[in-house]
């Protein structure tokens, strides 16, 4: 197995966040707005998802190229994006692109559930050098980051058909990062509990 190179944690947070952090920004700049280009007009949304979608490419093109090594949750990320996001662009119609979200998390759930279906966890595969646990351990985190995941799928898609755009990208912003952060707080007993002795 390839192992991954160190980077500095402030330069892989940057590759990781900033494309979205830019859609954030460039969204609240141009939301009330339309622009003009080769005889059609687009949304603010719009614009914010064409920059997105190349920032995002370069960004993850330079983790890989840094670290050696994308996890493949990155890369199922990438793919997404790249379709979605440019099926948005292509139809001039921001709801693949917030579609995409809830796609993402329901192959996550979906991956899961599979890997403890086949009694081989994936996510311990994937996270183990990160969160050294014992087996049962990494059995109860992955039933409820897939619990967790499909939660999510639901929220978003209540979130972008029943409320405004804005609501959407502030949730798309920040609050599904800050769900993600809260939910391994909040395990933080179970990686005490299982964790394995210092010596393994």
């Amino acid at each position: 197995m390839t192992q991954a190179r160190k980077i500095k944690p402030w330069l892989k947070a940057t590759l990781e966040l900033g494309p979205l952090l830019l859609f954030f920004v460039i969204f609240m700049r141009l939301r009330d707005k339309t622009v003009m280009l080769g005889g059609t007009e687009y949304s603010g949304f719009i614009l914010a998802t064409m920059v997105f979608i190349p920032v995002m490419v370069a960004s993850t093109l330079a983790l890989w190229r840094l670290t050696g090594k994308l996890a493949p949750m990155q890369v199922a990320t990438l793919v997404l994006v790249v379709v979605f996001g440019g099926l948005s662009v292509w139809l001039n119609d921001p709801r693949f692109f917030k579609i995409k979200v809830t796609l993402i998390y329901l192959i996550f759930a979906g991956l899961l559930g599979l890997s403890l279906a086949l009694r081989r966890n994936w996510l311990q595969l994937v996270m183990s050098e990160a969160l050294p646990m014992r087996d049962e351990g990494w059995r109860i985190l992955t039933i409820r980051l897939a619990l967790l995941f499909l939660g999510l799928a639901l929220a978003n898609e209540l979130v972008w058909r029943t409320l405004s755009e804005t609501t959407w990208v502030n949730f798309k912003t920040f609050g599904l990062p800050a769900i993600m952060v809260a939910f391994f707080v909040l395990n933080a007993r179970l990686f005490e509990r299982y964790a394995l002795p210092r010596d393994e």
